[in-house]
């Protein structure tokens, strides 16, 4: 059987469990490392908004003066996303 070694994506930790699946069926994992902020995270997200990388380049976006509807449509998510991580 195949191991597939699962590290955290705030900390960089391998001390990861499973944590249990999502309602759309994805592994969900916890992060036991004590000075992680993060403590459960999916490894592949369905929907782009949810990205780390999603998240920075919203706040990226805000801070050079893009608007949220034109923050929305380059990052193709929705306008409440960027609203929210605003």
């Amino acid at each position: 059987m195949a191991e597939i070694s699962v590290l955290c994506p705030q900390c960089g930790s391998d001390h990861v469990k499973k944590r249990g699946k999502t309602n759309q069926g994805k592994q969900r994992y916890a992060c036991h490392n004590t000075s992680c902020l993060t403590y459960t995270f999916i490894l592949d997200y369905s929907y782009q908004g949810h990205l780390p990388e999603v998240k920075k380049k919203i706040i990226d976006m805000a801070l050079n003066g893009s608007g949220i509807r034109d923050t929305a449509r380059v990052l193709s998510v929705s306008q409440t996303t960027v609203i929210k991580h605003i």
